[in-house]
């Protein structure tokens, strides 16, 4: 026994020369010093875990709520969670010995005219790899990357959907102030067309005018049914996200006046780094990295010699003739030694490949962050520019809007054209659509940026959330 134990802490030694490298777990990153955008609302500070109850409509946090429970990208990420816990635990077993278990029995003569014999075996097996070069260890730490970066990406399922169902919300409700908007629109138009009739079959207008007007109070109306449609659509689209029957859906909406104020604002960071920390598609990346890096480290492990050690505990029962016949064996070893000679390149292949895929994996992190700053450089490019176009296009409409009532009140006193009315009217109609539509475009910047912070996420809260 002090042989074999002394022989076992001797190889070791003999192979300590033999050492494994592997790259840095992490990429470096080179992010800019400070946005180049300006910081919206300077930067105000606000809790992204709870922005949207923060907006003070609860339907857009109901949806969100009901489309994170049926979203198929969600149960993906949980079942892919589940599947990488699976993964650690089979390769953290890799550095524990394995122990098997054997009963057998059995009854007969094997040597006449020996009385027959019944046998009874219980046995105890077991073998250990001792993980001389860290081969097992680094499979296992890049299973516990490869876990952590899965949470991660449930963290992001979940702001991918909450950042979809809220800008389909939005446009929801930008569709119903069109609408709104034509409304009034259709119902003006109809007016000065019965107006109009009346004024031409009295003999003060032309019958061409009251054609002009019955046209246009038909394209008003057709107007209407359009917008009608598309906000029918965008129904639809939130019952395929949300998974809630139509009527119900509808039902929270009409409850609910739709959204005029601003988003609460996003605070963002002077230090890129600071938000790019958020970001579970980043962080998950970053694990990536440090997962390729533990598998080039098991690569290289794996041209170096391999230790096992053996044992086993046996007990036998044989009752024979009235006789019972109790053994007990026991053995340590073999302390067995593989050393590969000759693969045909395999290992130095396998070594490569790793390394291929370390470098990838770096590169893809690199980009990703890369790709982060400019969606948050973008989007508060976007929160800039709508807030600057959002007092210019206020004027503009108010301005388009008191010319066509002026234009309306001289049409009506026989002082104006409908042509020109007409024309003031497309006008003021188009400068109203626009404002509404620009209000849409900023609350998306909004949700853009929300969705380019990370949400609120952290890495800490994704490595140890358990969902």
């Amino acid at each position: 026994m002090r042989r074999l134990a002394g022989a076992a802490a001797s190889v070791p030694l003999w192979l300590a020369a033999c050492a494994t490298t592997s790259q840095p777990e992490q990429a470096p990153l080179a992010s800019p010093a400070q946005w180049q955008a300006p910081l919206p609302h300077n930067g105000n500070l606000t809790d992204l875990t709870q922005w949207w109850q923060q907006q003070g409509d609860p339907v857009l946090v109901q949806l969100i709520e009901a489309a994170q429970a049926a979203s198929p990208s969600i149960s993906t990420a949980k079942s892919r969670i589940d599947q990488a816990r699976a993964a650690r635990t089979i390769a953290g077993a890799a550095l524990l010995p394995a122990l098997d278990g054997s009963v057998s029995a059995s009854r007969g003569n094997t040597q006449p005219p020996q009385p027959l014999a019944t046998t009874v075996q219980a046995g105890l097996q077991a073998s250990w790899e001792v993980d001389l070069f860290g081969a097992n260890r680094a499979t296992r730490d890049a299973a516990q990357a490869r876990l952590e970066g899965a949470q991660a990406q449930w963290h992001e399922a979940r702001v991918s959907v909450s950042a979809e169902v809220a800008n389909q919300y939005v446009a929801l409700r930008t569709c119903e102030r069109q609408l709104e908007v034509t409304r009034a629109d259709t119902a003006s138009r109809g007016e000065t067309a019965r107006l109009a009739d009346l004024a031409a079959r009295a003999g003060f207008q032309a019958p061409a005018s009251a054609a002009l007007a019955r046209a246009s109070a038909a394209e008003g109306k057709a107007r209407q049914t359009q917008q009608q449609a598309q906000c029918d659509l965008d129904v639809k689209a939130l019952v395929a996200l949300t998974a809630l029957p139509e009527p119900d859906l509808r039902k929270k909406v009409s409850a609910v006046p739709g959204i005029q104020a601003p988003f609460a604002p996003i605070a963002i960071a002077n230090m890129p780094a600071q938000v790019l920390a958020q970001r579970p598609d980043l962080f998950q990346a970053e694990r990536e990295v440090a997962a390729a890096s533990a598998e080039l480290g098991s690569a290289q492990a794996q041209r170096y010699p391999r230790l096992g050690l053996n044992g086993s505990i046996g007990a036998l029962h044989m009752r024979s003739g009235g006789v019972n016949t109790d053994l007990t064996t026991w053995s340590i070893g073999p302390l067995s030694l593989s050393v590969p000679l000759f693969d045909g390149g395999r290992r130095a292949a396998n070594v490569e490949a790793a390394r291929s895929r370390y470098e990838e994996a770096a590169a893809s992190y690199q980009a990703r962050a890369r790709q982060a700053v400019r969606e948050v450089e973008e989007a508060m490019v976007n929160l800039e520019s709508t807030a600057l176009r959002n007092e210019d296009a206020q004027v503009a409409t108010e301005g388009f809007r008191a010319s066509f009532n002026a234009t309306q009140s001289r049409y009506q006193n026989g002082l104006a054209s409908l042509v020109e009315l007409e024309d003031t009217r497309r006008t003021a109609l188009a400068a109203e659509m626009a404002l509404v539509a620009l209000q849409r475009e900023r609350q998306a910047a909004w949700v853009a940026l929300y969705r380019a912070a990370g949400g609120g996420w952290a890495s800490t809260a994704a490595a140890t959330a358990k969902p």
